[in-house]
């Protein structure tokens, strides 16, 4: 059995792949539940739906959020009527949206997103990090403190990032003894500041992690995210924006760390912060890609 800790996009990604050529019912993922809020009066759970729907084979693949092939036409009426959303919600992705708030009403966030994997024929388990409300915040030299939302989408990450503040929530009841039985952990290459820290902050995972085998892929090239805005999030912790700033967040657990084969110069520097470094293709752009590194990932130790 495997532990995946994932976030919404480069994660996915590589499950793309470990879903293919790995039993399905033996796969757990744990996933990042700090940018959780309302939109449009719905719980949107981004990263958990990509998941969801990356397993159930209806994932928007272009974007990374959201179902393949939906429609948009509640959102294009509230944009008509004079009430548009900062978020772009497809129709169909909205009615998984609109289930999970209303079992929310009854049900702890675990339950409503196992009822969910359950409707949709998903044999992995797929555990959201906690089932408390979590807030991040992003301090910016122009705007202060803004809403993660809002400064990916409304400010379209151009504001100079101080500092990333979330709030310290309890794991989900599950985390730590699924993380025990596990006998690899997978951490994707998500956001290591936005979506993984925050996974491995929860009380007694990190302790847990140094018992167990630990294989992560970095998800930069060079000096620069694959995608997204992890390298101002990563230069505002402290962090160099590298696989090296990588290795140096994963250090007290991390096994093996694999990067892209353009930065095998980077190997001996990296050897020294953890104990091994394997140099390999990580752009996942086609399915082969992802089955590939997928299986890089869990013949590593």
């Amino acid at each position: 059995m495997i532990t995946v800790l994932s976030g919404g996009t480069g994660t996915p990604k590589l499950i793309q792949g470990i879903k293919e050529i790995y039993p399905e019912e033996e796969i757990n993922v744990i996933v990042n539940t700090v940018e959780n809020n309302y939109f449009s009066g719905v719980y949107v759970a981004a990263d958990i739906d990509t998941v969801l729907y990356t397993f159930s084979n209806l994932i928007n693949d272009e974007t990374w959020y959201g179902i393949k092939d939906d429609t948009f036409i509640t959102n294009e009426r509230l944009a008509e009527i004079g009430t548009p959303e900062l978020l772009r919600i497809g129709d169909q992705d909205r009615a998984t949206k609109i289930q999970k708030t209303l079992l929310l009403k009854e049900h702890t966030l675990s339950e409503a997103v196992d009822i969910q994997r359950k409707n949709l024929g998903i044999k992995a388990k797929i555990i959201p990090m906690s089932d408390e409300h979590s807030e991040i915040k992003i301090e910016t030299e122009e705007y202060g403190d803004i809403e993660f939302h809002d400064f990916l989408i409304k400010y379209q990450g151009q504001p100079t990032v101080t500092k990333v503040k979330y709030s310290e929530v309890n794991p989900s009841p599950d985390i730590i003894k699924i993380i025990q039985d596990s006998d690899k952990v997978i951490i994707g290459p998500s956001n290591p500041i936005t979506s993984i820290l925050p996974i491995i902050s929860l009380k007694g995972v990190s302790e847990e992690l140094e018992n167990k085998k630990v294989i992560a892929v970095s998800p930069f090239i060079g000096t620069s995210p694959v995608s997204g805005p992890a390298g101002k999030f990563m230069s505002a912790s402290g962090y160099e924006t590298s696989s090296i700033g990588v290795a140096k967040i994963y250090e007290s657990f991390l096994d093996t760390l694999i990067i892209d084969s353009s930065d095998d110069k980077m190997i001996e520097e990296i050897e020294k912060i953890i104990p091994n470094v394997i140099a390999a293709n990580t752009i996942m752009k086609t399915i082969n890609d992802k089955k590939e590194l997928a299986k890089l990932v869990l013949n590593s130790d």
